[in-house]
């Protein structure tokens, strides 16, 4: 977050819980909470257990080359981003006002002149897009609900090959929707819920093995 940004809203500064920059402790702290990552799988209550496994045994998924592609263009989109809309390129990670485990990185944060937080959300994709992915619309929405923002800028750059497609990258705006935002909020909750009780359940004591000579004698008594 910029030093301006921070002046402009030290209370989106209050929230900032770690930097990706700094690796590890950005691992640490998402592991920690609920973040827009984890609610892009959060399609129904149904999918809550799965969601649950990747949380605490980890996705086994560890980048490829679209991944790496995507590392390696996000500055230059960034930049783009800033000089054609002015949100300028952010890598902290915010938790939210009421629920401090609800966590968000989004890849660009600006408040405008009315003290209204935009952000921005970037994207490398070798396929065509029609419109958003309903993945990305859930990342977004949960981005907003963590930092109070109304709207996104959702940049992608297409490829082919690893050879941007166009002069330019494509973005659209995504407002804020409170409906799609409560659905999400009542779905990580539900996923707090079941990794509390995970824990909770593997926390607890295995029971004592009761003594051979005193289980013999508590069956006695009960026959007579």
């Amino acid at each position: 977050m910029s030093p301006e940004l921070s002046a402009r809203s030290p209370e989106l500064a209050a929230r900032i819980v770690a930097d990706s920059r700094d690796r590890v402790a950005w691992v640490r702290a998402r592991s920690r909470g609920i973040t827009a990552t984890d609610v892009a799988a959060l399609t129904s209550d149904r999918v809550i257990p799965r969601a649950a496994d990747a949380k605490l045994l980890g996705s086994g998924f560890s980048g490829n080359a679209y991944t790496a592609h995507g590392k390696a263009r996000e500055p230059e989109i960034a930049a783009w981003v800033a000089a054609t809309h002015g949100i300028q390129p952010s890598s902290a990670l915010f938790h939210a006002v009421v629920e401090k485990r609800h966590l968000a990185t989004p890849d660009g944060v600006t408040v405008d002149a009315a003290g209204r937080v935009i952000l921005a959300e970037i994207k490398t994709t070798n396929k065509k897009w029609r419109s958003i992915p309903r993945t990305y619309l859930r990342q977004v929405w949960w981005q907003q609900h963590v930092l109070g923002a109304e709207r996104t800028l959702v940049t992608w750059e297409e490829h082919d090959g690893f050879v941007p497609v166009g002069d330019e990258p494509q973005c659209q705006w995504v407002d804020r929707d409170e409906r799609e935002i409560d659905n999400l909020v009542r779905l990580a909750t539900a996923l707090i819920d079941e990794l509390h009780r995970r824990t909770m359940a593997a926390r607890a004591p295995a029971p004592r093995a009761e003594p051979p000579r005193e289980r013999f004698r508590a069956l006695a008594l009960a026959d007579g």
